[in-house]
């Protein structure tokens, strides 16, 4: 007997199937809940207006210099051949190091923060399990930008991420100011989902890690995004934390300061979002970068 073919329903979040660059408006919800939680009104209303929310101090300086300390060590033992460590564009500089809390117990407890995992579940409307960890360097003048992209159009295109139901926390290791590299938004732009033109080369995540050509957006698109909205670069000292929509437009210049810049990147995903085929030809990314084992998380004691 013949196996039958599954037909998916048709794909709202398409993209590099050919054609042209082109805005979308986003079906999904941004605020997945109605229960109570540590984000007032306000800071709801404003999530969801803006597609991101600064957290000042989620963790004092002890526990975030602890860290640090934790995140260089990381560094120090990383093989640059290994896979789940990327090195900067033309240069043998570590840029990331991906599955840190399957490397660390100080980063395995810190994905389980009580307030993190509160809000996720308040955004989120269902417990969440972490679809990737990974730690970003910028070390002094040698810190290379990211450039602008959404984090969803990825992972919806080579991981099979069915809806924008995530969100992203760059939790700050070091003080993130205007001159070491800090992330950069554009409010509001989560609220349209840009489609890409081309397809997807194998293997692309080889490349992407270290300098992204797909799936990034060109410069009419961007202005589109940008006009009436401008940019943000929320900043904050060591312990604070942004919290992003997955769809949210977003990148970082490289670090220009004397300092180095570190910052723990979580994604939180919805346990009713897991992962399908990837919405392309292409086989699913390693699991370092994406996990298809949905373990649901509960708080740290």
């Amino acid at each position: 007997m013949r196996a039958r073919t599954v037909q998916r329903a048709p794909d709202p979040y398409a993209s590099r199937r050919g054609g042209a660059f082109g805005l979308a408006e986003r079906p999904d919800p941004v605020v997945w809940g109605a229960g109570a939680g540590p984000l007032d009104a306000s800071e709801l209303a404003r999530y969801e207006r803006d597609g991101f929310l600064s957290v000042m101090d989620l963790l004092p300086a002890s526990r975030a210099a602890g860290l640090r300390a934790e995140a260089h060590r990381l560094r120090a033992a990383a093989r640059p051949d290994a896979e789940a460590v990327v090195i900067e564009p033309d240069s043998d500089v570590v840029r990331s190091v991906f599955q840190v809390h399957e490397r660390s117990e100080a980063f395995a407890r810190v994905i389980r923060h009580p307030r993190l995992l509160a809000i996720a579940h308040q955004i989120l409307g269902s417990p969440v399990y972490l679809h990737q960890s990974r730690i970003n360097f910028k070390p002094a003048l040698d810190g290379r930008e990211f450039f602008w992209h959404s984090d969803f159009e990825t992972w919806h295109v080579e991981d099979g991420m069915p809806r924008p139901r995530a969100f992203s926390v760059s939790l700050a290791l070091t003080d993130n100011h205007e001159f070491n590299g800090p992330l950069i938004v554009v409010p509001g732009s989560h609220r349209a989902y840009l489609r890409c033109p081309g397809g997807t080369p194998r293997e692309h995540h080889r490349e992407s890690l270290r300098r992204q050509r797909y799936g990034v957006p060109d410069r009419a698109s961007l202005r589109r995004l940008m006009a009436g909205r401008g940019l943000v670069a929320p900043k904050g000292r060591a312990g604070s934390a942004v919290i992003f929509d997955a769809n949210l437009m977003h990148a970082s210049a490289g670090n220009l300061s004397p300092e180095d810049r570190v910052n723990l990147f979580l994604v939180y995903n919805s346990v009713e979002n897991r992962l399908e085929a990837p919405f392309s030809e292409l086989p699913p990314r390693p699991a370092f970068l994406a996990a298809r084992a949905v373990c649901p998380l509960e708080a740290e004691a």
